[in-house]
């Protein structure tokens, strides 16, 4: 491609085809790489993150017959599905309704998945809706790994024709932005250090801390804000862009019962061990304990744990987020269940993860360090239902997470940079009281720019500045097209945790479907603005273009209201 083909593709765009002396140099260097220690791509649209977001948005571009380029900053692309170690957090109508048909096309091939390469037994083969682990946080709770392999899968046919250009283990670091676009975007290489220029007519911003908005100066809201800015019926009386749901580092653990693998006490096992969550209103006590804070009440809530299948008298910690049930397999393809940890006793409060990459680093480690105290004290110290403490037995399990110490490859992040948009989503629109407190109405509004729908549970984890759970009912909603719209910027689309919600809305906006129609539309909103030479601020604010942008999203599988 020449230079001439960089400036087609801009003013595909909309944009002028104005180059700054960073692009010019880029593009000068381009055939000596080694000259400048960068390298340069380009395509229709620069994806930066591949988690569900971002791999719906490619999915969504590809099949328009747009290029891409996606970047993803671990060597695992899918997100909170994959590198995170998250089984999907899903509504109940899920199977039939609720989200794109591409996500349930991702789900029900991961179930194919297992079919043909797994030594299923003939009952799980033979059901409908099979679920690997039978957890019981999702109707599909199965390994990292294979939602990953699936996802390639989807993508294989455009990465072979070259349609899609998939660059892993690359984190955005640089923007060079001119007025209200978006002109290129430097990555660097995690190990390497090695640099890419990343030039294109539209960027989407599918990272799970929406890297892409302070880098290119998209106007944008950390934390809560108060009550005041939002009139809000639950928001905080003080606005604070550091008060943000805890992360976790999940982790991956299996039992041998025969076996005795007790770990090494953790350095900062004293610490966790002691450790009582500084919340207001109180935890129920210490962190490393099996009864947590019910969400709703707030009053202890008592839970067991039972590796081995046994009776317990309260619900069991080992069989919410289960991956694998040995039982759905044939008799000696697993040794034991496998299960994720991705509860209260390993959200980590103490900070949050958008600081520098030293502090990253840091609390990132002290949460590995939460988690090691968490399996030592399991290994140790947990009562045990039929009495006596402790199971020597588990096991960290590094090829459920595909790393070295069974822990995910990133962290799961709750809350993101969420952009300041055309729109944004607030709790008298989807939260049941305050919807009814507001306009007396039992519904979400019906959204005239709806490009998708969701449904959770309005559910916000203790913060880094001392709250406790806040969780509470929502409303099925529909996903307005100008929460994806930032309010300047003309080239930069959301595609994941960092749409126009509210730290309150972001509860429920956040978990797996709604991050992938988010991501998918997203997607669409590009192509349409490429293929048509318009904004997608002028889509959605022409009736015209609007209901005909609507009417395609919907021919290809995008339900854009509930049934």
């Amino acid at each position: 491609m020449n230079r001439r083909d960089f400036i087609t593709l801009s003013m595909a765009g909309g944009m002028g085809a104005v180059f700054s002396p960073f692009i010019i140099a880029c593009h000068k260097n381009r055939n000596n790489p080694l000259d400048s220690g960068q390298t340069e791509r380009s395509a229709d649209v620069i994806i930066a993150g591949g988690g569900l977001g971002g791999c719906a948005a490619a999915l969504a571009l590809l099949r328009n017959g747009l290029s891409v380029v996606m970047t993803e900053e671990t060597d695992w692309i899918g997100g909170q599905l994959t590198a995170q170690c998250v089984p999907p957090d899903e509504h109940q109508w899920i199977e039939s309704q609720g989200s794109t048909q591409l996500y349930r096309t991702l789900r029900n091939n991961i179930r194919q998945y297992y079919r043909t390469h797994y030594p299923l037994t003939a009952a799980a083969a033979g059901q409908q809706y099979l679920n690997p682990g039978n957890g019981w946080v999702s109707r599909l709770c199965a390994e990292p790994k294979v939602a990953q392999a699936v996802l390639l899968e989807m993508l294989a046919p455009y990465t072979a024709s070259g349609q899609l250009t998939l660059l892993t283990e690359h984190k955005a670091v640089a923007a060079e932005v001119e007025g209200d676009n978006v002109r290129a975007l430097k990555v660097k290489h995690t190990r390497s250090a090695q640099e890419t220029i990343l030039i294109a007519p539209y960027f989407i911003d599918a990272t799970e801390l929406g890297d892409l908005l302070p880098i290119t100066g998209t106007e944008y809201v950390a934390g809560t804000e108060s009550q005041a800015e939002t009139q809000e019926l639950h928001a905080a009386a003080v606005a604070d862009p550091l008060n943000q749901q805890a992360f976790t580092v999940c982790f991956a653990l299996t039992y041998d019962r025969q076996g005795i693998h007790t770990i090494q006490k953790p350095e900062e096992y004293d610490f966790w061990r002691n450790f009582i969550p500084p919340l207001t209103p109180p935890w129920s006590g210490k962190l490393l304990d099996l009864a947590y804070c019910n969400p709703q009440t707030l009053a202890r809530r008592e839970m067991d744990f039972h590796p081995d299948g046994g009776a317990t008298a309260n619900m069991n910690w080992w069989t919410y987020r289960r991956i694998i049930d040995k039982n759905n397999f044939t008799a000696g393809t697993y040794k034991g269940d496998i299960s994720i940890v991705n509860w209260p006793q390993n959200d980590y409060m103490l900070a949050n993860l958008d600081g520098s990459e030293e502090e990253f680093a840091l609390h990132v480690a002290r949460a590995k360090q939460l988690n090691l105290s968490l399996v030592y004290w399991l290994q140790t110290e947990a009562p045990r239902p039929a009495g006596g403490y402790g199971w020597p037995g588990l096991m960290l399990l590094s090829s459920a997470t595909g790393t070295a110490d069974g822990m995910a490859k990133y962290p799961y992040v709750r809350e993101a940079r969420r952009i300041k948009a055309e729109f944004t989503v607030l709790e008298e629109h989807i939260g049941k009281e305050n919807r009814f407190l507001v306009s007396g109405q039992n519904s979400a509004p019906d959204f005239f720019d709806s490009v998708g729908v969701g449904y959770y549970q309005m559910d916000l984890h203790p913060s880094t500045r001392g709250n406790n759970y806040l969780d509470f009912d929502a409303l099925r909603y529909r996903i307005p097209l100008g929460a994806l719209i930032p309010k300047r910027m003309e080239n930069l689309l959301p595609a994941a945790k960092n749409i126009g919600t509210t730290h309150l809305t972001n509860g429920c906006f956040r978990l797996h479907p709604t991050e992938w129609n988010i991501g998918e539309a997203a997607g669409m909103l590009a192509a349409c603005a490429i293929q048509n030479k318009i904004t997608p601020r002028a889509i959605r604010n022409t009736p015209a273009l609007l209901e005909d942008f609507q009417r395609t999203i919907q021919n290809q599988g995008i339900q854009i209201t509930w049934m």
